[in-house]
């Protein structure tokens, strides 16, 4: 590198530019940075400031709190009369100065690591990512964002929720720098003179200073940026702090609700406070209890996250945040109220269902409207809806009949198979192999083999390969009849997610495909077919654990049955 280019570095303008950007709320803001190299060591550690005395912080570019600071600690002095009073610091200074990443050591004897304050992670309720060091924050709608990212030698945090805080903590935060380049060269090689100045401009205050060096490596000259550079904080009511900032007033879409002669779309909002009631509010409006229309891949995106959300029989609910009524119980469309919509829904999600709003078409469900306006207690004949049903239904007996369950639960991380168990919305293969996989999961790989093996004479055990194998076997040794088709579909169905959902698609997969008839029909028909068969088999099973005749190995098991019915 040449004198030139050697004094330019020295100079220090790119960092000192970088640090005196505008910054974006938006913007992910370094608070922490550690780095070394062979010509430089850069060092980014933050503190926060009091608002009253940021006139006195920024008087002088050294910093107010350093690495290994905001610990608790405490104060020694003597008051008239020699008395020695002792004071509690939680930071560790008076000051009123408090960190906002804190170093953990542990005297080399543990690995540290970078902490955030406690008091900022609760103002946002952030969940911590702890495989990537990540923290997460959710929003009322149930969108998250990444709001701080943790590396060994480098913390950023998003500067909207750093100035919140900042807002209700009466606060600003100071990014304390140090930058140190060094070079090959002396001073006099680069032109340029020892010493240097301290400088501010608004709220940026630092110092530029130069100097020789002897012994350490090869370098011969320096150059330091010391200083800080304070953010301020947002207005209080723009700080999304309950109590302090201002409400922002909820929005609202309107929706196709009838069709005119002209066969021109009629819309309305759905703000609940805007629709006719039985108790005579807006008589002239459309009633809170409109049905409004949607295709149904309107609850694709909420299947396909069930992580986050639930899609269950006339519910769908996004964690503890927001739930609405639907009427999901029809082939070819979902319906829900149009008041619901805009009770219930937060606008981003109103704006997912208008994309999917379609004319009236046909009545709502006998299920839903029962349920909703006649407090019927009826149940819902979606082929979905009934093997959630049946599926608890046989937990149910198995523990009061047998002490033990036929069918294992779901494991953490399988239970989004039950919720991919639906007739798909289209004819996409992806969502017929996550049937495929779901059903496989619940019926064939949750068979409690460890039981029926106990239920199986030695050597009849010994030859039987696989859990489908093993159920088969108890059933015939316990004399139990019909079956025959529910096995075979087990294996027809362990066959087609084998040659197929769960690898690629070769010749054994067209052979299952074809007594399927996969083929010959579409993939929603073919999945209302399997789906049938696979309630015929709960059904089955559920029978025969009430019947008594499948016999129970609870002693063995160590379990005791919770009842017997005679």
């Amino acid at each position: 590198m040449g004198i030139r280019d050697e004094r330019e570095r020295l100079s220090q303008a790119e960092p000192l530019a970088w640090l005196n950007r505008d910054m974006q709320l938006a913007d992910m803001v370094t608070v922490y940075l550690t780095r070394e190299s062979d010509h430089h060591d850069h060092d980014i550690y933050c503190a926060l400031v009091p608002t009253t005395q940021i006139e006195d912080c920024l008087g002088y570019p050294t910093w107010d709190l350093a690495h290994g600071d905001g610990l608790p600690g405490a104060s020694r002095y003597h008051q008239e009369g020699n008395e020695t009073v002792t004071e509690y610091l939680r930071f560790g200074v008076g000051s009123g100065v408090e960190p906002l990443v804190i170093d953990r050591m542990f005297h080399g004897m543990r690995p540290e690591y970078k902490e955030l304050s406690e008091e900022f992670r609760l103002f946002h309720n952030l969940y911590h990512e702890r495989n990537e060091d990540k923290y997460i924050k959710t929003d009322r709608s149930g969108n998250e964002h990444l709001i701080a990212t943790i590396e060994p030698d480098h913390v950023e945090i998003r500067l909207l929720e750093l100035r919140q805080f900042l807002a209700i903590k009466e606060m600003h935060l100071s990014i304390q720098f140090d930058y140190r380049e060094y070079s090959v060269h002396t001073l006099k090689e680069l032109r340029v003179n020892a010493g240097g100045c301290d400088s501010r401009d608004g709220l940026l205050s630092w110092g530029l200073h130069y100097g020789d060096l002897r012994g350490i490596r090869n370098h011969r000259s320096f150059s330091r940026l010391l200083g800080k550079r304070l953010i301020s904080p947002l207005p209080k009511e723009k700080s999304g702090f309950w109590g302090f900032a201002i409400e922002e007033p909820k929005k609202y879409t309107d929706f196709i609700i009838a069709v005119n002669e002209d066969g021109d779309e009629i819309t309305h909002t759905s703000d609940p406070n805007l629709l006719a009631d039985y108790f005579g509010a807006n008589p002239s409006s459309p009633h809170y209890l409109t049905p409004v229309h949607f295709r149904m891949e309107v609850l694709d995106r909420y299947y396909e996250k069930p992580g986050k959300y639930t899609v269950r029989d006339g519910m769908l609910r996004c964690g503890g945040l927001w739930c609405m009524a639907i009427d999901n119980h029809q082939d070819n469309q979902v319906c829900a109220w149009l008041g619901d919509l805009g009770r219930d829904l937060p606008y981003e999600e109103q704006l997912h269902w208008r994309s999917h709003n379609i004319l009236p078409t046909g009545n709502m469900s006998k299920t839903f409207v029962g349920r909703q306006l006649l407090c019927q207690s009826t149940s819902s004949r979606q082929p979905e809806h009934e093997f959630q049903r049946l599926y608890d239904e046989l937990s149910v007996e198995c523990n009061n009949m047998l002490g033990w369950r036929l069918l294992l639960p779901l494991a953490g991380a399988d239970i989004h198979c039950l919720q991919a168990i639906r007739i798909p919305s289209g004819n996409e293969q992806r969502d017929f192999d996550d049937l495929v996989l779901g059903l496989t999961k619940v019926l064939v790989d949750s068979l409690n083999e460890r039981a029926l093996n106990l239920l199986l004479r030695g050597q009849t055990r010994e030859r039987m390969k696989g859990s489908i194998a093993r159920l088969e076997g108890v059933l015939i040794a316990q004399g139990i009849s019909g079956h025959e088709k529910h096995i075979e579909f087990l294996r027809k169905l362990q066959g087609l997610r084998s040659s197929g959902a769960a690898h690629r698609k070769g010749k054994n997969y067209r052979k299952v495909a074809e007594e399927f008839s996969i083929d010959s029909q579409s993939l929603q028909t073919v999945s209302r077919g399997m789906l049938g068969r696979a309630i015929e088999v709960l059904q089955y099973l559920t029978s025969t654990v009430r019947s008594g005749n499948l016999g129970s190995p609870a002693r063995s098991l160590g379990d005791k049955p919770r009842s017997q019915k005679q």
